[in-house]
């Protein structure tokens, strides 16, 4: 069966087209559990899959976490700690840990913010450590006339305690690089260069980056030269259509098999999570579609 005939078959069953009972159950049912599982079975398993959880908030957890295991997908991004039971009972994990208090604007490169935010991480690095979740995103914080050098100098000064913790922990903290142009503007850690600096500087393998495929183009552009440069600086990967942050298809610019080819090429075992926001009426279909794509 086609791909295209496949997501046609698919997206009738889910609207109950042709619906037969049979044994206290449906035919259709029956039929899209089927489907699924082949296409579970037909995955590659070059790519960890996962997703994140913001994209998709209109469906309850539970159901989303049951429906993203049944296309596939490992772990779900940007839970907070009272999600995480949830999707670890359905058998998937938290891929990226996350906290109301973390702020994309108000970050580590303000000393003003040091203080709660070293206080408030610590919980939240204790906490997925002991539910055996292994990396927790941090922000640089917007500019706020902070310069490049000072913004880069107080981050490290910053997560240095973290840090430390992090590897008593069994945990990874990862930095997302996000565009400053489109998304968020003033942010800082907005080029891969600072990013890795930055890693340097700390000098600490529970810190990396988390290198947002569509922010980056918005950027820099050169996705794959960049990550196979930088491969040993990333500890996740997120996607996204340029422009648009909608469907990783043919409607955008970016070539994500190819992208993807590079990054099983560079000996990658980490996550790689959907971050896209679905413009299809079933908002799951775009997502097995995304998944089908970077599967290589």
């Amino acid at each position: 069966m086609s791909k295209v005939n496949r997501r046609k078959a698919i997206r009738n069953l889910s609207l109950g087209i042709g619906v037969i009972s049979f044994s206290g159950t449906t035919m259709a049912q029956s039929v899209s559990k089927n489907v699924l599982n082949s296409f579970q079975d037909n995955l590659k398993g070059n790519i960890n899959h996962s997703v994140c959880r913001w994209c998709y908030q209109n469906i309850p957890l539970e159901e989303f976490a049951e429906k993203s295991k049944d296309i596939g997908i490992k772990a779900i991004d940007l839970l907070k700690p009272d999600e995480w039971d949830v999707v670890i009972k359905k058998g998937l994990q938290c891929s990226l840990a996350t906290d109301t208090f973390a702020s994309i604007t108000e970050g580590f490169n303000n000393p003003k913010n040091h203080s709660e935010l070293q206080k408030k991480y610590q919980n939240l690095i204790s906490q997925a450590s002991h539910s055996g979740i292994q990396q927790v995103i941090v922000f640089s914080g917007n500019r706020n006339g902070i310069s490049e050098e000072e913004g880069w100098e107080n981050c490290a000064k910053g997560l240095d305690p973290l840090v430390k913790h992090a590897e008593e922990n069994d945990v990874t903290l990862i930095m997302e690089l996000l565009n400053s142009k489109v998304d968020h503007k003033d942010y800082q850690c907005d080029r891969t260069p600072w990013g890795v600096s930055l890693v340097d500087k700390i000098g600490s393998t529970s810190f990396k980056l988390l290198y947002d495929i569509y922010h980056m183009q918005i950027m820099e552009g050169d996705i794959i030269a960049t990550i196979n440069k930088n491969k040993d600086y990333i500890a996740h990967y997120h996607t996204g259509g340029v422009p648009g942050r909608h469907e990783i298809n043919h409607t955008q610019e970016l070539n994500y098999p190819a992208i993807m080819k590079a990054i099983v090429a560079n000996g990658f075992t980490g996550y790689v999570a959907q971050e896209f926001i679905p413009t299809y009426e079933d908002s799951l279909e775009a997502l097995k579609e995304g998944i089908e794509i970077c599967d290589v």
